[in-house]
């Protein structure tokens, strides 16, 4: 441990490139003066954590990524029989169990296309195979906003011609055809298994809405079953028809990109504002029957798309209605202002009163609120923020998490709005590069071992501790325990599975741990 601190006192400061021993590859580890550092990547280099295989029973992998300067650090030790006599135990608990998790990703917006195109053919090989090969760390989920968002350079939506309720003009532009599709096409052929696409919508056509433009507080024209509100459903099935002459298909859709910021406020980017009387009703008459009667009935429909204060009433009033729940398979949550609104009260509260319906992070990202604005490379507190708010949330029955852009430039964009924020890859195209930021990796710690079927499983402690974890029995069987350390002293541990033994571990100061061994 000694020695991981010298290393990154001499990396911070003297602002060198510096190898640190991470998974198949080392991490060429840079700093740009934030509390950790970056790893660098170009068209004929990137550290990776490779294949993980299994160890044979009474064996274990450790996976370590620290504010130090470990990443992915992974090493293999064995499952004793009698107890280490640490003062820390944790205890698995198989017979409680919980929800599946569907999996974990990123977006595909307009600027991270542009972004990852903006490096040469081989960079972005590199690039796409750190996020989706398995090699990288395997993400499985991606979101796609339909038309244009903030991250987007210019204003657009697929259906402009003023009057067009027929929608004989609706297009997928550039954006679409030369961006973002041929990027998930790629991503797809690279993944070993299917990736679960979702789309999400930051605006109906302007002359849809009852303020005549994009941007701002407005919604939209007429009432449920209108014409306006029957367009805006065959919106969503046109999108889905475009995209499939692409050979890409969707997993999912939700209801539109946060509802309240066209409803509450003035907003400065795109919004489509409804309440959850209005779009209970929307699903009801429009939205449910348009894909029931569509070749995309089996498309998840998700509500809300939005911070989870809204929880539980906005679920209450939505799914209480038994002609909107019919069409509706799950809740889309932000992580805004989270540790404002506790887990247990929004999260969990919602999932006692719907247990059918999963929960999913839909969007997050660091850097979005104007104390702490935009890109900082090789932030570990922004890291931390991450990792607490994924454990929070799978302990709350959250089924997944997806992270916002996939990429995005030094400035934290583009972004028309200047609405700019940080990426898990941030890309420097004068140099051919790309920069793996700490929350790169701790998405790492659980997309790469938290296969889609995993379950969650009960966990208790001996005493009061630090530590934040959460374990899941995976459809192989093996054990996964994801252990974070937000404090500034190391914590020794030792993990108690009772069909085999005990795991002897140490939590460094400021970091996450991901233990991995099979059952007997």
């Amino acid at each position: 441990m000694r020695g991981e601190v010298l290393l990154i006192m001499t990396v911070l400061l003297m602002g060198t490139v510096t190898h640190i021993r991470g998974g198949s590859d080392e991490c060429q580890a840079r700093s740009f003066g934030q509390s950790s550092v970056v790893c660098q990547c170009n068209a004929t280099y990137c550290d990776s954590v490779g294949h993980v295989i299994v160890p044979p029973v009474g064996n274990f992998l450790s996976f370590l990524s620290s504010r130090a300067g470990a990443r992915l650090q992974r090493k293999q030790d064995q499952v004793q029989k009698t107890s280490t006599g640490a003062a820390l135990r944790i205890t698995l608990v198989p017979t409680e169990k919980y929800q599946h998790v569907k999996g974990f990703g990123g977006a595909m917006t307009d600027a991270a296309a542009m972004n990852i195109l903006s490096l040469s053919t081989r960079a972005q090989d590199q690039l796409l195979r750190q996020y989706f090969s398995p090699e990288g760390i395997e993400y499985n989920v991606v979101r796609v906003p339909m038309a244009s968002c903030d991250f987007s350079t210019r204003l657009y939506t697929y259906a402009d011609s003023p009057e067009d309720y027929s929608l004989l003009n609706f297009s997928l532009p550039e954006e679409d055809t030369r961006m973002k599709i041929p990027l998930l096409q790629r991503a797809q052929t690279l993944s070993a298994r299917p990736l679960s696409l979702f789309a999400s919508a930051w605006s109906a056509p302007a002359w849809l809405k009852t303020n005549g433009e994009l941007v701002g507080k407005g919604s939209l024209k007429g009432k449920p079953g209108g014409k306006e509100h029957k367009t805006w459903a065959q919106y969503y099935i046109r999108f889905l028809e475009e995209y499939e002459k692409h050979n890409l298909s969707f997993w999912g859709l939700t209801t539109g990109n946060e509802p309240t910021a066209g409803e509450m406020t003035n907003y400065s980017f795109q919004a489509l504002g409804f309440t959850p009387k209005l779009q209970r009703d929307w699903i009801a008459t429009d939205l449910g029957p348009a894909l029931r009667s569509s070749p995309y009935a089996k498309t998840r429909l998700m509500i809300l798309d939005d911070n989870r204060l809204l929880l539980p009433y906005w679920a209450k009033v939505v799914l209480s209605d038994i002609h909107a729940a019919q069409y509706v398979h799950g809740i889309g949550v932000h992580w805004y202002l989270d540790q404002l609104f506790p887990a247990k009260i929004t999260l969990t509260a919602t999932h006692d009163l719907y247990p059918e319906y999963f929960i999913l992070g839909t969007e997050a990202c660091p850097g979005w609120n104007s104390i702490d604005r935009g890109v900082r490379l090789g932030s570990w507190e922004r890291a931390e923020e991450y990792a607490h708010d994924i454990i929070e949330d799978l302990n709350n029955y959250v089924t997944g998490w997806t992270d916002w852009n996939l990429a995005l430039d030094l400035s934290g964009g583009p972004n028309w709005a200047k609405n700019f924020v940080d990426s898990p890859i941030i890309v420097d195209h004068s140099k051919d590069a790309f920069y793996k930021q700490p929350t790169f990796y701790i998405m790492a710690h659980f997309s790469k071992f938290l296969w889609e079927g995993s379950q969650r499983i009960g966990v208790s402690v001996s005493d009061h501790t630090s530590l934040e974890s959460s374990a899941f029995i995976r459809p192989d069987g093996s054990v996964v325990l994801i252990i974070l350390n937000r404090s500034n002293a190391e914590v020794r541990f030792e993990v108690w599975d009772q069909t085999l033994g005990f795991l002897p571990a140490s939590a460094p100061p400021q970091s996450i741990i991901t233990l991995l061994w099979a059952t007997s």
